[in-house]
Formats: C-alpha cells, structure tokens, sequence
C-alpha cells in the first residue's frame, strides 16, 4: 500500500519513532476497516474487457514476443478490493490468488469467451493472517508485494517491514497463519518503499529447484543495479540484476523453459508510466552473478497499461504459455485495476 503523500513526507522529518507509530496506527485502522471478519468474504467484481492492447491501433494482437489474447478493467465496492500488487496462477489457467498493499488476499476465477477474459467470478477476499491469529496489517506488516508459491507454500514479500512470510494456503486456506522466515539481516538496507517486488520459486526439474528468488525494486548495489538473493535452504546467495533506462522491478515468475519472467515499470511526469519484460536464463544465477537477458516487450502510455505490478504464468487450453497481468491502482481514482493476458509465443 502507498500512504498519502502528506504521510510519506512527513516520514523523512520526523523522527523515526513517531514515523514508525504513525506507520502502525495507519495500518491498524485500514486492518479493521477494510475487512468485516477474517473469513473470507465473497464479493463482487465487475468487469469491462479491453478490446484492444494498442490505442492506436485497434487491430494490432502482436507486441514483440507477445500476442494479446484480451484484458479486462476490474472495479468492486468492496473497500478492501485494490492495491494488487502480486499474482500467482493457479495450473488449471484460470483461477489465480492476488495479494495487495493492504494486507489482503483476492482468489477468483477468470471467465473466458473465444478465448478471451470476459468476466471474475467465485471471487473472494480475506485479511492475510499473522502468527497470532490477527491480520497482518494490524502489526504494521502490510504492502504485500510479490508473491511465490512453492508445493503448496506461499511465500509473500511484505515490503514496509523488509519481511518473507509464508503460508500453508493448501492446507488452510486463507485461514493460514503467516509465519516469516529468516532473511539476512542486511535486508534492513533496503531502500524505504523499493524492496521486496519479485519472489520466484523455480518448480523441481529445471535449474535451482527447491530455491526462493527474491529481487528487489530499487535498492541498488553499489554499480546501480537491483540487489537480489537466492535462498538455497539454510544458504543465502546475493547476485545482482543488471538496471537500465530508468526501469524498476515490479514482480517476477519462472517460464515452463525455466526461464526468469521479469516485469519492470517506470514512471516519470514527462512520460508517464511504461512497462518492459525481460527474460532471462535461471543457469544465469549464481553467488556473485550479475545478470541481464533480452526484452520481451516494452509498452508506454499508448498502450492500454497502469502501474503493472503482478505477474503469472499458466498452460492454456492448447499448451501454450499464457501470461497474465495485473495492475496496483494503489487506491487511486485516477488509476485503474487492469487484468491483461498474452500469449508467449514460441515458448
């Protein structure tokens, strides 16, 4: 979640105490705000489709590696329904789970027509629980980020707190307790609201099986590029990923080929907010590496694109590999919740 913007230059003058309180107290009222229980609530979600990726060009389906198979604007009352942030697909290509910047979590369907998204359904939402049985944004630990599913295990990058959380969705649901695990302690040197954007769990069979890929937005090493980590159980490898024209990591997943998808954005007034993909080979990572890989497709304002923060990947009907999108309107009304789905062509 990105809290007023009063709220945010208040932080850099008062002392860290007081902004640590107010962080809190924040937290705590939008927690019991947002959502009447902690069982999941079902809720509405209308859906306008987007007929076409390209607005200057209605006929265009083909973006660089990519084929638009359609989108979808998403809008609810529910007063928690927003902020997306992160995205997981579930193998079936059709029902997914979302996580958002205030500590939520979203399951639903995607109904499709010819091919194309046409309306959610079976929609649901629920706080993210911590070890104690309460929502995680009543302690402070809300702006979920990125998200990595693992046998079942969901881990979650909670990005104000500079924490991993996971839960045992498959057992429990969304009634699953968050318990963090441990994470090096530089990730308190994370850069205040540019950290934990990207975790990938690449499936067994390929390269780094078993292992956590967390990478951040933009806390930088010392040469400009993105800090990352890979957790290989009780071990921790740091490598980094290689930054260019102004782009920040908004969230990652791991290709059938086992490749790493990675989702960037930037943002400036002159331009507005763009969106690229890069891929790159998991062989890639090692302790020490720095790592780069091709552009997939980059997309500016004349496309139909948002602040484009989740990523997941899914077989469809025919075997191909479908990518779909999300979008953080950060609770803004002059942003939007987008769903978008592509086609990977040649995967």
């Amino acid at each position: 979640m990105r809290l007023p913007a009063f709220v945010l230059r208040r932080r850099w003058i008062w002392p860290g105490a007081v902004a640590a309180a107010l962080l809190v107290i924040v937290a705590a009222i939008a927690a019991e705000g947002l959502h009447t229980s902690a069982a999941p609530t079902a809720i509405s979600i209308d859906a306008t489709p987007i007929a076409a990726f390209d607005n200057r060009d209605p006929t265009g389906v083909r973006f660089g590696a990519l084929e638009f198979r359609g989108g979808l604007v998403l809008t609810s009352k529910y007063p928690a329904f927003g902020g997306l942030s992160a995205l997981h697909m579930m193998p079936d290509g059709v029902h997914f789970i979302a996580a958002s910047d205030n500590g939520s979590w979203l399951r639903a369907r995607i109904v499709s027509r010819d091919g194309r998204p046409a309306a959610i359904a079976d929609a649901e939402m629920a706080p993210a629980l911590g070890p104690d049985g309460a929502p995680l944004a009543s302690r402070g630990w809300f702006d979920m980020e990125s998200l990595a599913e693992r046998d079942g295990q969901f881990y979650v990058g909670i990005e104000r707190v500079e924490q991993i959380v996971r839960f045992d969705l498959k057992k429990f649901g969304f009634a699953a307790r968050g318990e963090p695990i441990k994470v090096p302690a530089e990730f308190k040197t994370f850069k205040f609201n540019k950290s934990l954007e990207c975790l990938a769990a690449p499936p067994q069979g390929g390269p780094l099986a078993g292992d956590l890929i967390a990478i951040t937005e933009r806390s930088l090493d010392a040469h400009g590029n993105h800090r990352a980590f890979l957790f290989e159980g009780d071990r921790v490898a740091r490598f980094s990923v290689k930054r260019s024209d102004d782009f920040d990591v908004s969230d990652c997943a791991v290709l059938p080929s086992h490749d790493l998808l990675v989702l960037e954005r930037s943002f400036s007034l002159a331009k507005g907010v763009a969106m690229r993909m890069r891929r790159i080979p998991l062989s890639a990572i090692k302790d020490g590496a720095l790592i780069d890989g091709p552009v997939v497709v980059t997309a500016d304002m004349g496309y139909q694109i948002d602040n484009m923060e989740g990523i997941g990947v899914s077989r469809g009907p025919d075997g191909e590999t479908i990518l779909t999108l999300i979008s953080d309107d950060n609770f803004s009304v002059i942003q939007r919740t987008l769903l978008l789905q592509f086609a990977l062509m040649g995967e």
